[in-house]
């Protein structure tokens, strides 16, 4: 079975911060984080972003 990649660049809820330390955030889980906001809620729950959602 094939995983299939979230685009955080594509989701309605992905924004760029104004912080350098943390520069990509999700307003639906609202958190901010260096890498894409998909890779860290893969990486905490083992499951893809159940949040997506396409612009």
């Amino acid at each position: 079975m094939k995983e299939e990649r979230i685009n955080c660049f594509t989701c309605r809820h992905f924004y760029v911060t104004w912080d350098p330390n943390f520069p990509k955030g999700c307003k639906a889980f609202q958190f901010k984080t260096r890498r894409l906001p998909a890779h860290e809620v893969m990486k905490a729950s083992g499951q893809p972003c159940l949040k997506y959602e396409k612009k």
